[in-house]
């Protein structure tokens, strides 16, 4: 799976430290989301998309390799 927080905070002109304190996690987590070193939780994700302002499903993307673990068809 990969992100593209950073993409959508650049556009939105968001810093990792006003996400970080809008979301009361650290920056250096933030720095992980996007790097994709760490899968943040449902409530993470939620309130990532609600602050900013887009679906889920636009920050989060499913790769190939992630059907093929899982059996699943795209």
């Amino acid at each position: 799976m990969k992100n593209c927080v950073k993409k959508i905070r650049d556009k939105k002109n968001i810093s990792i430290s006003e996400l970080a304190e809008k979301l009361q996690i650290g920056t250096q987590k933030i720095l992980e989301i996007e790097n994709n070193i760490f899968m943040p939780d449902a409530i993470i994700a939620l309130k990532l998309a609600k602050y900013l302002q887009v679906k889920v499903q636009e920050i989060f993307l499913l790769e190939e390799s992630d059907y093929l673990e899982t059996n699943l068809e795209m």
